[in-house]
This record gives structure tokens, C-alpha cells and sequence, in this order.
């Protein structure tokens, strides 16, 4: 039996650097997308998840501002309904019960909370990033909110999180360092950068990351 299970072949590492914003219900979709696609070849590859800061609206208002009067105020009155039955009808299409209620705003503090739950582990992290999606987009809460933020991170068992937030300034420092490593060049997200080579746009069908996943591998044993 020892012989048999030592003779399996290793599985391929498989890395996933995401550039995202908490407020882009797209970076949820496609998270739910990728999620579908590593769930399908776990038993193929090891994934490693790491979240990169992307600011949408940098000078969003941090008191926040109605969803729906910001949506009014970037797409115009006539475009709101149609942007937001399209949102509705992807996300219900991945299991995301969307609501657009609530408000919305700047979005530096949960980046800075997302940078101290990587500091405890990549999977905390990426279960953070989980309960701040469904915060804003199912629960209508306010990221932006300290409360909020703090009960995500009890939630997903974060530890010093007030301590960390209380502190303006930390967290900047590596924020500011993984926008321009990860999103200088990036004008739109979700963005997927797949083994540091292989890029991908958008909220990607499974399938799509399915492929990337065989092409990364393939290259890294012809490497």
C-alpha cells in the first residue's frame, strides 16, 4: 500500500493572485466562478489564493452615499434599472441572492482589513473576502462601516482586528505596494493572474479558469 500511494504523482501548485474591489459585484461572481473551477480539480492541483486591493472610486465618501443615488450619479437615471437586472441575474446564476439597497462608499478600510487577515493566513483571508461580499451585496451592510468590518472578522476568526483598524495607518503601506505590483497595469477587475503568468479578465466562466489552470500546469512541467 506504501508503495502504491508513494508512486501518485505530486499534485501541481496552482497560484491566484485576484485584484478586486469589495464593492464590484463581479469580483463576487467571478470568486464564485473560480470557486466552482477549483472545487472541479482539487483532486488535480493545490491552489494558493492571495486578494489584491483594487479602489474603484478612491474618493468615495467614507460616511457613504446611497447605492442607488451613486449608481444614478456614475451610469445616469436611465441605466440604473438595466445595469442592476443584469448584476441580479448573473449573481442569481451563481447562487448570490443580490440586493441593491444600502449604502456604498470608499472602501480603503476593508482593503486594510483584508491585508491583516493575510497576514493570518490565505484561507482566513480568502473567508474574509467571502463575508464581505455577502455583507454588501445579499445583507445590504455598509463595509465601510467599522462595526460591520469588526464583525466579519469575529465571524471568520480574525484576532486584533479593532487593534489593527483603530490605527489609520496600517495596512497602507502594503496596500500601496501591491497597487503597484498588482494593479498599475489593470483597468478593470476581477483581474486573475494565474502561476505570475497567465492573465485573466473579467468574471470568467469555470471553464475558462478550468483551462488556465491545465495550461499553467502544462508549462510549469515543460519548465
Amino acid at each position: 500500500m506504501t508503495q502504491s500511494l508513494s508512486m501518485q504523482p505530486e499534485k501541481k501548485l496552482i497560484t491566484i493572485d485576484i485584484t478586486s474591489d469589495t464593492v464590484c459585484p463581479w469580483c463576487f461572481i467571478g470568486k464564485r466562478h473560480l470557486n466552482k473551477a477549483m472545487d472541479a480539480s482539487k483532486d488535480l492541483y493545490n491552489f494558493q489564493v492571495r486578494w489584491h486591493p483594487f479602489l474603484l472610486n478612491p474618493s468615495a465618501p467614507k460616511e457613504g452615499i446611497e447605492k442607488t443615488v451613486y449608481f444614478k450619479q456614475k451610469f445616469g437615471d436611465e441605466n440604473v434599472e438595466p445595469i442592476i437586472s443584469r448584476v441580479t441575474k448573473a449573481c442569481q446564476s451563481v447562487g448570490i441572492d443580490f440586493k441593491s439597497g444600502g449604502l456604498t462608499g470608499n472602501t480603503l478600510d476593508s482593503h486594510r482589513l483584508i491585508t491583516f487577515a493575510g497576514q493570518q493566513g490565505l484561507e482566513k483571508q480568502n473567508d474574509l473576502v467571502e463575508e464581505l461580499f455577502l455583507n454588501f451585496f445579499t445583507q445590504q451592510k455598509y463595509i465601510g462601516d467599522r462595526k460591520v468590518l469588526l464583525e466579519a472578522a469575529e465571524k471568520v476568526g480574525l484576532t486584533g482586528a479593532k487593534e489593527w483598524l483603530d490605527d489609520p495607518n496600517n495596512g497602507l503601506k502594503e496596500i500601496n505596494e501591491e497597487l503597484q505590483k498588482y494593479a498599475r497595469n489593470v483597468t478593470g477587475v476581477p483581474h486573475f493572474l494565474i502561476n505570475g503568468q497567465y492573465k485573466l479578465h473579467g468574471a470568467q466562466p469555470s471553464e475558462t479558469f478550468l483551462k488556465a489552470f491545465q495550461v499553467a500546469a502544462t508549462n510549469d512541467k515543460a519548465n
